[in-house]
């Protein structure tokens, strides 16, 4: 049976850094046709009844459909210690970080955790996660069991440390990394809504030749995405050079042993030199912005404005747990804060993008997942545009729909999320 979906409806037709505002499509009383858990048309309501007058209808009144928000980069295994205080990126890992994750060799832990974890995401609007993992296989089994029980679609990969500055009990080998990331791979990828990522965590933690065994790896499956950390605070990139003398810079790291590709995603890109840059670029890959995690952690203020202009791949990301918020709303905002900073000012519609479609291109999924499209997959959030009195009374006076949506960006969470949908099923609530 098909399913109309009733409400106001912004959808994509490219990207707004390149065609502004007019990028979106905005219906105030628009509709979305659902069948077997994709989307068969986006227009007016009435067209759609019109054309469709057996559908079972779902009317939303005046509450926003948007597609279901794409998290590009996380850690969910940090989930129980989201919102630690006081460290810097070293000092964080060893603090909180390893000790958590040193709890998912036991599988009922991962289990919990990834349950919980994903419950967080739909109650914020989050259908769709790239998230690494931990070194031990059952936590990547736990993610892809929890998603596939929720139709979920996500990209996950066993996180890979082989050098002795990870602590002895997380840390495998360059042959174990390759052998167990390979069954993993051939298990999970491209079964029901998941894939596999390849998962160096980043070149502090690896040998050379852990890299070489991951690249070689992903040159096996470039099907498969990559994900890893670049860039992310200037003590880090000094202790990459202490470790890497003979790399030209931190990218070097990974293009030196065959780590730098389209669907390589690389998360935080603060302070990247101009060569790191270029061959960004040219290799395709993607850059993350994760601007929670880069103001608590106090990493530094990702250059929006200047990587957009000059053509990168871009997505955005809670970075949950040193990210500070489970919210692509939450994280929307501080996107917006960041590039105030920068005197760049992001709009509404490029907020948006972002945390759809941009993030789902990042994640090579644009084609499925981020927009509101024929043959999309049904993935989209139904939004309160008047979720708290604050909110209501600035959007009361808006005079179109991006004034209406920015209080919700800037001051809205999870009473915002009227209701998510996952290959429209509804998820959250629970029916």
């Amino acid at each position: 049976m098909s399913t109309l979906h009733l409400g106001q409806v912004i959808s994509f037709d490219g990207s707004p850094f390149d065609l502004g505002p007019d990028a979106a499509w905005y219906e105030r009383r628009g509709a979305i046709l659902v069948e077997d858990s994709q989307i068969l048309s986006v227009d007016r309501a009435d067209a759609l009844r019109a054309a469709h007058p057996s559908a079972e209808i779902v009317d939303h009144g005046d509450r926003l459909i948007l597609p279901g928000f794409v998290d590009a980069h996380a850690h969910y295994p940090q989930t129980a210690i989201i919102a630690s205080w006081g460290k810097r990126l070293i000092d964080w890992l060893n603090h909180y970080t390893f000790p958590e994750e040193m709890r998912f060799g036991d599988p009922a832990h991962a289990e919990e955790i990834a349950a919980r974890y994903l419950d967080l995401l739909l109650a914020h609007g989050t259908t769709s996660v790239c998230t690494f993992c931990t070194i031990h296989p059952a936590s990547v089994e736990a993610i892809f069991a929890a998603a596939e029980a929720r139709g979920m679609r996500i990209f996950a990969g066993k996180t890979c440390m082989d050098r002795d500055t990870a602590p002895e009990g997380l840390r495998d080998t360059a042959q174990s990394a390759y052998d167990d990331s390979r069954a993993l791979l051939q298990r999970w990828h491209g079964k029901g809504r998941a894939g596999y990522v390849i998962t160096p965590r980043f070149s502090p933690t690896s040998t050379p030749e852990q890299l070489e065994a991951l690249g070689a790896l992903w040159a096996e499956h470039p099907g498969c995405l990559m994900q890893t950390h670049l860039s992310e605070q200037t003590d880090e990139i000094a202790w990459v050079k202490s470790l890497y003398p003979e790399a030209r810079d931190y990218l070097d790291t990974y293009e030196a042993h065959g780590l730098l590709g389209a669907g390589g995603l690389y998360g935080h890109a603060i302070h990247l030199e101009p060569r790191e840059r270029d061959r960004l670029k040219e290799a395709r890959g993607a850059l993350v912005h994760c601007p929670t995690s880069n103001t608590f952690i106090g990493s530094g203020l990702f250059d929006m404005g200047g990587l957009t202009k000059e053509g990168q791949i871009v997505g955005l990301a809670t970075d949950t747990g040193g990210g500070s918020s489970f919210s692509m709303l939450r994280t929307m905002a501080a996107a917006y804060e960041v590039a105030q900073l920068r005197h760049r000012p992001l709009h509404p519609s490029e907020l948006l993008w972002l945390a759809t479609q941009g993030s789902a291109g990042a994640l090579r999924a644009d084609h499925r997942i981020g927009n509101l499209a024929p043959g999309m997959e049904a993935d989209f959030t139904v939004l309160d545009l008047a979720s708290t009195p604050a909110i209501a009374q600035r959007a009361a006076r808006a005079g179109d729909i991006w004034e209406a949506l920015f209080p919700t960006i800037m001051m809205g969470d999870d009473r915002a999320i009227v209701a998510t949908y996952v290959a429209g099923r509804q998820a959250y609530p629970a029916a």
